[in-house]
């Protein structure tokens, strides 16, 4: 029913309007966006999905970071256009994101999210990687994307440079 693909510098601003949509004014001003300032979304990971219209009707992003010395993955920010939500969509552009990015050599994937949602794609509350504030810890998950990839990282999660 619909078309996953990478996204393109062309569907940017269609994106930058779906959150806009979605998520609350001063988005941005959240924590994790400065972890994304300046630096540019994992190529070949993001994705959109459109209909068979060529209508957007969700997208999903990475961007890279540093938890300590290692680097992990930030998925977010997903959405879906309310219009679509239900449908399983964010389900089926989170799946298919991180199949890919298993596939693409990356060990670790974080998020800050509800875990009663993101649990059934294996994510768990990480304990010693913190966020910068105002970010509530328990919000905090990660996925291991290879066996053990967590086990031992802790720290500050910082941009990646």
């Amino acid at each position: 029913m619909y078309h996953l693909r990478t996204e393109t510098p062309e569907d940017r601003w269609e994106v930058e309007a779906l959150y806009d949509l979605c998520f609350a004014p001063g988005r941005e001003a959240l924590s994790s966006y400065r972890l994304r300032d300046d630096v540019p979304p994992v190529a070949g990971l993001s994705h959109v999905a459109r209909d068979p219209d060529g209508i957007l009707a969700g997208a999903i992003r990475y961007w890279p970071v540093r938890v300590g010395a290692q680097s992990a993955l930030l998925l977010g920010p997903v959405a879906v256009h309310p219009t679509r939500q239900g449908e399983g969509l964010g389900g089926e552009l989170i799946g298919t994101s991180l199949a890919q990015a298993q596939t693409s050599g990356w060990d670790r994937v974080m998020l800050v999210g509800d875990a009663p949602y993101y649990s059934r794609f294996g994510f768990e509350k990480l304990t010693g990687v913190v966020m910068p504030p105002p970010t509530n810890p328990d919000r905090v998950l990660g996925r291991a994307l290879a066996p053990g990839a967590w086990t031992g990282v802790a720290g500050d999660v910082t941009r990646f440079s």
